[in-house]
């Protein structure tokens, strides 16, 4: 994994290492990034996601969920070397572990389908990694973000898990659900990711803190969806992202209790000394 921060050069001054990919005027970068884009029926709205993301990116990686509306066919219009996977199984958290596994790059962005994310903002996220952070968290409510689209409700409920998982897990998010993330590749290994459903991104967020990985938010605008309407349904998913912060920490306990000294067997091998 190379993590070099680089001057930019300009066109005068060609890099002697052609690997260094100019990604603003003051930084290039080693690492290729591929971006991973959940979608299913999002046609409408990709012209607006595609529109912000940077040129130098290595790759996208456009997971499609069956879409009915010409999903595939605006996106390759759009970015024509798209990489296209189809999603066999259901549900976001599916659509990633899918979109992860086709990856090349050796850092891997996150980015919504309808229009409510800035993709320049991956630069931000792109400068924390290469800097040395393992994980770049996206947030709404660090000094810097913001969202257009989180009624009180929402903002209430994303606070409370959020606060259950920092004072359970040690953590100091500011944000818990929001699915604007970036990270090294070699993270995937440590977090071993096993739902599928809007929940995925509050078990990313409990597993990096969990494999002891250095984490580093980053202030996010969200927007309000362009086109159509969200699967997300408040309640619903709340009490799943519940649930998987209950089980998160009961693992945690059954790890700690099997990881734990037996009074029986220390005297058993104090007696063999």
């Amino acid at each position: 994994m190379s993590s070099v921060l680089q001057p930019a050069v300009t066109e005068e001054h060609p890099p002697t290492a052609a690997k260094y990919r100019p990604v603003s005027s003051h930084l290039a970068i080693a690492p290729p990034v591929s971006v991973v884009i959940p979608a299913m029926n999002e046609a409408e709205n990709l012209p607006y996601v595609f529109k912000t993301l940077p040129g130098w990116i290595h790759e996208v990686v456009l997971v499609d969920g069956n879409s009915t509306d010409g999903t595939v066919e605006v996106a390759r219009e759009l970015w024509p070397e798209v990489k296209v996977v189809e999603q066999r199984g259901k549900g976001k958290g599916d659509a990633l572990i899918t979109g992860f596994q086709a990856c090349t790059g050796d850092i891997i962005v996150m980015v919504d389908a309808d229009g409510s994310a800035d993709g320049g903002e991956i630069l931000s996220y792109v400068s924390a990694l290469v800097s040395g952070a393992d994980f770049a968290k996206g947030s709404r409510f660090a000094n810097g973000g913001g969202t257009d689209d989180m009624t009180f409700i929402r903002k209430l409920g994303n606070w409370a898990l959020c606060t259950v998982v920092n004072r359970k897990f040690g953590a100091r998010y500011t944000d818990l659900c929001y699915g604007y993330n970036a990270f090294w590749r070699h993270c995937l290994d440590k977090i071993d990711l096993d739902c599928t459903g809007f929940e995925v991104e509050t078990l990313m967020n409990i597993r990096v803190v969990k494999a002891g990985l250095k984490v580093q938010e980053i202030p996010s605008h969200e927007y309000l969806r362009i086109h159509g309407t969200s699967n997300l349904r408040a309640v619903r998913d709340g009490l799943r992202v519940l649930r998987v912060i209950l089980q998160e920490r009961s693992n945690r306990r059954a790890l700690r209790r099997r990881s734990a000294p037996s009074p029986m067997l220390d005297a058993v091998r104090g007696e063999a000394r």
